[in-house]
C-alpha cells in the first residue's frame, strides 16, 4: 500500500478500504498541521477549481510536515472538510491524481465532512493532517534506536 512505517489496521471479514485506512496503530513524535486551505504561501488563492485548491492544501500540509521533518508517509490521520460534497465527487479523478502526485500511494485513516462554509469566503476544502515519525526517524534521532 506504501512506504509508511505505521500499521494500517482492517478487521478481518471486512472489505478492502479504498483510498483510506480504517485504522492506523504508530508510535512516535506527534506532528499536527491545522486545517490547511488551498491558497500560497502569500495567503493568495491562485484559483477556484477544487482539484486546485486540493493540490495546493496539500503542497501545505506537505510544507508543514517538512518543518518537523517530517513527510507524507509519516501521516497518520486525515479529516477533510468541503463546503460541496457533489463537487467533489464530480472531481475525484483530479483529485486522486493530485493526491498520488504530492501524497503518493499512502492513505492513512481519512474522514470526509460537508459543512457550510469555511471561514476564508474563497476555500473548497480544509484539510488537516496529523502525522507521527517514528523513533529513530527525524531530526535530533542520531544515535537513538529504532
Amino acid at each position: 500500500m506504501s512506504d509508511s512505517p505505521h500499521e494500517f489496521l482492517h478487521p478481518a471479514g471486512w472489505k478492502p478500504a479504498v483510498g483510506y485506512a480504517n485504522g492506523v496503530a504508530a508510535r512516535g513524535r506527534t506532528v499536527y498541521c491545522g486545517g490547511l486551505i488551498g491558497w500560497n504561501a502569500d495567503q493568495q488563492f491562485e484559483t477556484d477549481d477544487f482539484a486546485g485548491q486540493v493540490a495546493q492544501a496539500l503542497r501545505n500540509i506537505v510544507a508543514v510536515l517538512a518543518c518537523a521533518g517530517a513527510e507524507p508517509r509519516h501521516i497518520v490521520r486525515m479529516t477533510w472538510y468541503v463546503t460541496d460534497k457533489r463537487e467533489y465527487l464530480e472531481s475525484l479523478r483530479e483529485v486522486g491524481r493530485a493526491y498520488r502526485e504530492i501524497i503518493g500511494r499512502h492513505f492513512p485513516a481519512m474522514a470526509l465532512v460537508q459543512v457550510v462554509a469555511l471561514v476564508e469566503d474563497r476555500a473548497k476544502v480544509e484539510i488537516e493532517a496529523t502525522a507521527v515519525i517514528p523513533d529513530g526517524e527525524g531530526p535530533g534521532s542520531e544515535g537513538v534506536a529504532a
